[in-house]
């Protein structure tokens, strides 16, 4: 048995090996994962804030405008 290594991205449950060992890989293998990320399932708000979702219009509010909505609402 020989051993290949590589960094992938884990796509809907699939690891996909890298073109260049196609011709190494055998129809039988045997897989280590090492995980760079946490084993816990990350909540929304962590997902959110490791991936922010990108919107054209965004534009962040400014200190003022922060708080004249705060004082606006009450």
């Amino acid at each position: 048995m020989q051993a290949i290594e590589f960094q992938t991205r884990v796509k809907n449950g699939t690891i996909e090996i890298p073109e260049r060992y196609h011709g190494q890989v055998g129809k039988q293998v045997r897989v280590i994962l090492l995980s760079e990320e946490h084993p816990a399932r990350l909540n929304l708000i962590d997902q959110l804030l490791e991936s922010p979702l990108k919107a054209k219009s965004f534009k962040p509010l400014s200190r003022d405008e922060i708080y004249d909505r705060q004082v606006s609402s009450r």
